[in-house]
């Protein structure tokens, strides 16, 4: 069992949203405190911007994610929020890996829904690259042993 997930997603589920939610506070927090919200409204309406731009951003792209993914072989051990599921590799339509986003994220479309829905996305373990335009291996493996174990010739 090999974990294919990335170490980070625990920051980048919990620790980034905090740190922007809690720096657009203190943007507030300042600016009530100086007294600046009734001469210049600004103050209010650039972070309540950056609030709702953020929340939904983080909606869509992070808070989505598992906590981790196990490659088993056969299946994928999927664990978030101390629930588990087996995926097996037969029960994926359609393996997605992101390009041009930072961190790379791959999403698993389901055939038949899992614990967690129709579609799992995490983030893989991505070492260090010089070339952006560069595939994703965690991807590609998945994406050929996932045609392998539907039946298909091997590529």
């Amino acid at each position: 069992m090999t974990k294919i997930s990335s170490n980070w997603t625990a920051y980048y589920k919990i620790g980034f949203p905090v740190m922007w939610f809690g720096f657009l506070a203190l943007f507030l927090i300042a600016a009530v405190l100086g007294g600046d919200l009734g001469s210049k409204p600004m103050f209010l309406t650039v972070p309540v911007a950056m609030a709702v731009f953020g929340f939904l951003l983080m909606k869509k792209l992070v808070w989505d994610l598992v906590d981790e993914v196990y490659d088993c072989g056969d299946a994928l051990l999927v664990k978030n929020r101390g629930e588990e599921a087996r995926v097996p590799l037969a029960n994926i339509m359609n393996v997605s890996a992101s390009i041009f986003q930072n961190p790379p994220r791959i999403t698993l479309r389901l055939i038949n829904p899992s614990t967690f829905g129709n579609e799992i996305a995490f983030l893989p373990i991505v070492g260090f690259r010089l070339n952006p335009f560069a595939k994703n291996q965690i991807a590609e493996d998945l994406i050929v042993r996932v045609h392998k174990a539907k039946g298909g010739r091997a590529a």
